[in-house]
Protein backbone atom coordinates (compact mmCIF):
# COMPACT_ATOMS: atom_id res chain seq x y z
CA UNK A 1 0.00 0.00 0.00
CA UNK A 2 1.63 3.37 -1.37
CA UNK A 3 1.40 6.86 1.09
CA UNK A 4 -1.40 7.83 -1.16
CA UNK A 5 -3.78 4.71 -0.45
CA UNK A 6 -2.79 4.82 2.93
CA UNK A 7 -3.98 8.24 3.57
CA UNK A 8 -7.16 7.25 1.74
CA UNK A 9 -7.66 4.73 4.07
CA UNK A 10 -6.86 6.35 7.32
CA UNK A 11 -9.44 9.19 6.02
CA UNK A 12 -12.12 6.44 4.84
CA UNK A 13 -11.66 5.14 8.77
CA UNK A 14 -12.35 8.54 10.51
CA UNK A 15 -15.43 8.97 8.09
CA UNK A 16 -16.71 5.79 8.89
CA UNK A 17 -15.95 6.57 12.59
CA UNK A 18 -17.91 9.33 12.55
CA UNK A 19 -21.14 7.67 10.84
CA UNK A 20 -20.62 4.68 13.81
CA UNK A 21 -20.90 8.00 16.31
CA UNK A 22 -23.57 8.79 14.65
CA UNK A 23 -25.44 5.54 14.54
CA UNK A 24 -24.69 5.27 17.62
CA UNK A 25 -26.53 8.11 19.01
CA UNK A 26 -29.82 6.74 16.93
CA UNK A 27 -29.68 3.54 18.79
CA UNK A 28 -29.47 5.79 22.35
CA UNK A 29 -32.40 7.78 21.07
CA UNK A 30 -34.33 4.59 19.66
CA UNK A 31 -33.99 2.57 22.64
CA UNK A 32 -35.06 5.47 24.82
CA UNK A 33 -38.13 5.68 22.93
CA UNK A 34 -38.67 1.82 22.74
CA UNK A 35 -38.08 1.83 26.21
CA UNK A 36 -40.72 4.65 26.95
CA UNK A 37 -43.35 2.66 24.65
CA UNK A 38 -42.52 -0.13 26.43
CA UNK A 39 -43.57 1.35 29.93
CA UNK A 40 -46.85 3.38 28.70
CA UNK A 41 -47.69 -0.23 27.13
CA UNK A 42 -47.05 -1.87 30.70
CA UNK A 43 -49.32 1.23 32.51
CA UNK A 44 -52.05 0.64 30.35
CA UNK A 45 -52.43 -3.10 30.81
CA UNK A 46 -52.84 -2.15 34.52
CA UNK A 47 -55.01 0.68 33.96
CA UNK A 48 -59.10 -0.48 34.14
CA UNK A 49 -60.49 2.61 32.41
CA UNK A 50 -62.24 3.24 29.11
CA UNK A 51 -60.61 6.53 28.05
CA UNK A 52 -57.11 7.68 28.06
CA UNK A 53 -55.34 10.81 27.71
CA UNK A 54 -53.51 11.45 24.73
CA UNK A 55 -51.20 13.90 24.56
CA UNK A 56 -50.52 16.02 21.05
CA UNK A 57 -48.68 18.85 21.24
CA UNK A 58 -49.65 20.98 24.12
CA UNK A 59 -53.47 19.33 23.69
CA UNK A 60 -54.77 16.66 26.04
CA UNK A 61 -57.63 14.54 23.78
CA UNK A 62 -59.47 11.97 25.00
CA UNK A 63 -58.86 8.87 23.98
CA UNK A 64 -60.61 5.17 23.44
CA UNK A 65 -57.78 2.78 25.61
CA UNK A 66 -58.02 -0.22 23.62
CA UNK A 67 -57.71 2.55 20.02
CA UNK A 68 -54.85 4.16 22.29
CA UNK A 69 -52.98 0.69 23.31
CA UNK A 70 -52.94 -0.76 19.49
CA UNK A 71 -51.54 2.69 18.50
CA UNK A 72 -48.74 1.99 21.09
CA UNK A 73 -48.89 -1.72 19.89
CA UNK A 74 -47.96 0.05 16.58
CA UNK A 75 -45.35 2.06 17.20
CA UNK A 76 -43.32 -0.30 19.43
CA UNK A 77 -43.29 -2.74 16.75
CA UNK A 78 -42.14 -0.16 13.82
CA UNK A 79 -39.57 1.11 16.72
CA UNK A 80 -38.32 -2.34 17.35
CA UNK A 81 -37.64 -2.56 13.89
CA UNK A 82 -36.28 0.59 13.42
CA UNK A 83 -33.96 -0.23 16.35
CA UNK A 84 -32.56 -3.54 14.63
CA UNK A 85 -31.79 -1.72 11.23
CA UNK A 86 -29.73 0.73 12.96
CA UNK A 87 -28.38 -2.29 15.00
CA UNK A 88 -27.38 -3.56 11.51
CA UNK A 89 -25.89 -0.59 10.32
CA UNK A 90 -23.66 -1.05 13.08
CA UNK A 91 -22.24 -3.98 13.17
CA UNK A 92 -21.57 -3.50 9.36
CA UNK A 93 -19.96 -0.18 10.54
CA UNK A 94 -18.18 -1.90 12.70
CA UNK A 95 -17.10 -4.71 10.75
CA UNK A 96 -15.90 -2.02 8.44
CA UNK A 97 -13.69 -0.35 10.60
CA UNK A 98 -12.16 -3.08 11.62
CA UNK A 99 -11.16 -4.29 8.32
CA UNK A 100 -9.66 -0.31 7.72
CA UNK A 101 -7.56 -0.84 10.96
CA UNK A 102 -6.49 -3.88 10.03
CA UNK A 103 -5.56 -2.65 6.46
CA UNK A 104 -3.36 0.39 7.89
CA UNK A 105 -2.11 -1.36 10.36
CA UNK A 106 -0.57 -3.93 7.87
CA UNK A 107 0.56 -1.26 5.62
CA UNK A 108 2.46 0.48 8.82
CA UNK A 109 4.17 -2.39 9.87
CA UNK A 110 5.80 -2.94 6.30
CA UNK A 111 6.31 0.25 5.96
CA UNK A 112 8.44 -0.17 9.83
CA UNK A 113 9.73 -3.03 8.37
CA UNK A 114 10.87 -1.64 4.95
CA UNK A 115 12.71 0.74 7.13
CA UNK A 116 14.23 -1.56 9.04
CA UNK A 117 16.06 -3.27 6.14
CA UNK A 118 17.04 -0.16 4.71
CA UNK A 119 19.36 0.07 7.86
Amino acid sequence: MDEQEQRAAIMEFEKNRQILGNISAQKQQVSFQLEMLKSSLEEMSKNKEKNVYKVVGNVLFLKDAKEMKEELEERRESTDLRLKTIEKQEESIIKKLNSLKTKIEGAAKEEEEKKKAKN
